[in-house]
């Protein structure tokens, strides 16, 4: 089973394409395929060749429309926008209706407003921690990285990415509780 790409690496790779590099915009639209694969199929049920297209179609859209990402947004909110966006299209295109019921279902995109939500609100609960012990607690306990695979990132030691994890989530308890 292929893992999700988190938010981070989709916008450092967008950050970078938009600077101008060109292999991290082909990372990006590279790890954009299953995510938008998964987003149409759902919602298509069982259209796979307007499932392919409108793949197709949104990401010749993020890439030609690229310059109007804010980079202080999340990208991933931003990405199921446009897609959102051809999906709208493509129905208008096959004058295709959807029952009203099945509307709210179709137009939401993954979960991305609680997503984006709740990414704001990890960033600045850990903006009260050192920056190790977020990217510590960010790594291990967000994205999912084993201590093996955090520590490699940030070029520490297994021993000081567990240390900077249990002294960032007990500063967070800490002061989650007022104290």
């Amino acid at each position: 089973m292929q893992r999700r790409t988190s938010e981070d690496q989709l916008k450092a790779w967008m950050v970078r394409g938009l600077d101008g590099d060109a292999a991290a915009q082909n990372a990006l639209l590279t790890a954009l395929l299953p995510m938008l694969r998964s987003f149409f199929a759902r919602r298509l049920r069982g259209a796979a060749d307007d499932v392919e297209d409108l793949v197709q179609e949104t990401l010749i859209a993020i890439h030609t429309r690229r310059a109007s990402y804010d980079r202080d947004r999340p990208f991933a909110a931003w990405a199921y926008a446009v897609a959102r966006y051809k999906m709208i299209d493509h129905f208008r295109r096959m004058k295709q209706t959807v029952p009203f019921e099945d509307l709210a279902e179709i137009l939401v995109a993954e979960g991305y407003q609680e997503a984006a939500s709740a990414r704001l609100d990890v960033d600045a609960l850990l903006e009260g921690v050192s920056p190790k012990q977020a990217e510590a607690i960010r790594r291990t306990k967000i994205d999912g990285q084993s201590v093996a695979e955090a520590a490699e990132a940030q070029g520490i030691s297994e021993a000081d990415v567990k240390v900077s994890v249990h002294r960032g989530l007990k500063a967070l308890a800490a002061r989650l509780k007022g104290k």
